[in-house]
């Protein structure tokens, strides 16, 4: 099966809370897009995980794929079934659009079907939630307006501009973002038909530049053309348009030293799209 693993933007973030678990309450609109990593999983006999090629960053227990595998263990239909895994790595690592992850949900979409565990898709991304906040949205596979830690979801249909993604030469630490004292943490709570039409603002954005002054130099350049936004609290930074070529032609023009990308948001997450044609397919 080999199945895309799509990036995601936060068109707003806002942080509404602490909790006393040290965890931050939140509001965002999640936009998924065609920007994909892809994953290809060979089952095999063996009862073992892999993941190829090797991450030199990350440890394999440390990744994300290979913990969402097992999790998934206890429910295969066939205790000796093991899974061969190939990342074809296209997502920047500590963007903020969710790379990680997506191949997380990516694998546990895949995996219930492959090992024929039969959990529901809730079940499946209550499971994620313990890899990450962000694995449930790609899990559910829609675009979404998320409360909670990101954990509480409402489907939502948005429109499907296309997005100049931009990537600084840094990585941006989650940790420090959420812990640093002059990071916002009680922008009021809005309604879902605020966010839909109003939208809001990344209130970790002040704090990233602040700590990451290549994301500070990117934003400058990018706001020069547009409304620019901060996805996250990574390095990655966007600018939407209402058609491919004006985005073609502002990528074209992006300083070489940054990373850039042209992709089309979209409703319905690929990765669903194509493991419902695998099924489809294989039903036979």
């Amino acid at each position: 099966m080999k199945l895309p693993s799509p990036a995601k933007l936060n068109l707003f973030l806002h942080i509404t809370g602490q909790r006393s678990d040290g965890y931050h309450d939140l509001q965002t609109l999640f936009q998924l897009t065609d920007f994909c990593d892809t994953l290809t999983f060979d089952i095999n006999e063996q009862d073992s995980v892999s993941i190829s090629p090797d991450i030199l960053t990350l440890p394999t227990s440390d990744n994300l794929i290979f913990k969402a595998a097992e999790l998934l263990k206890p429910y295969r239909k066939y205790a000796y079934h093991g899974v061969d895994i190939v990342l074809e790595k296209q997502l920047p690592m500590g963007g903020g659009i969710g790379g990680g992850s997506s191949n997380a949900a990516t694998t546990l979409l895949a995996l219930n079907t492959l090992w024929q565990c039969g959990l529901s898709l809730q079940t499946l991304a209550n499971l994620g939630l313990q890899l990450g906040a962000d694995v449930p949205v790609f899990v559910m596979g829609t675009s979404a307006f998320a409360q909670g830690v990101g954990e509480q979801l409402q489907p939502v249909e948005l429109e499907t501009p296309y997005f100049l993604i931009i990537k600084p030469d840094c990585h941006v630490s989650t940790g420090q973002i959420f812990t640093d004292k002059h990071l916002t943490r009680d922008t009021p709570p809005i309604k879902i038909s605020h966010a839909l039409t109003l939208g809001g603002r990344n209130d970790c954005l002040n704090v990233v530049i602040k700590h990451n002054p290549e994301v500070n130099d990117a934003y400058l350049w990018l706001k020069n053309h547009g409304d620019a936004k901060l996805t996250g609290t990574g390095a990655c930074l966007f600018l939407s348009f209402n058609n491919q070529q004006d985005a073609e032609r502002l990528r074209a023009s992006t300083p070489e030293k940054w990373q850039a990308w042209v992709c089309q948001g979209c409703n319905l997450s690929p990765t669903h799209t194509a493991l419902n044609q695998w099924i489809e397919k294989n039903k036979a």
